[in-house]
């Protein structure tokens, strides 16, 4: 388990999907606030809700293009 990100503001890229994914888990789980980055907007919305339902934690999408 990931510890001391409690409070803390975490962004993954790619989080919509597969590692990505996993990681807004674990550091939802681990208390951070979590902003999940993607450049699919409903994959992105879709983890953010997971976030929230299952960890009850915070979480924000947002639709990101890192190549640009």
């Amino acid at each position: 388990m990931i510890q001391g990100l409690q409070d803390k503001v975490v962004i993954v890229t790619g989080g919509g999907h597969g590692i990505g994914r996993a990681y807004c888990h674990g550091f939802a789980e681990a208390g951070a606030k979590v902003v999940v980055a993607d450049i699919d907007a409903p994959a992105a919305e879709k983890v953010a809700g997971e976030v929230v339902k299952q960890f009850d934690a915070k979480a924000l999408a947002a639709r990101v293009d890192v190549a640009q």
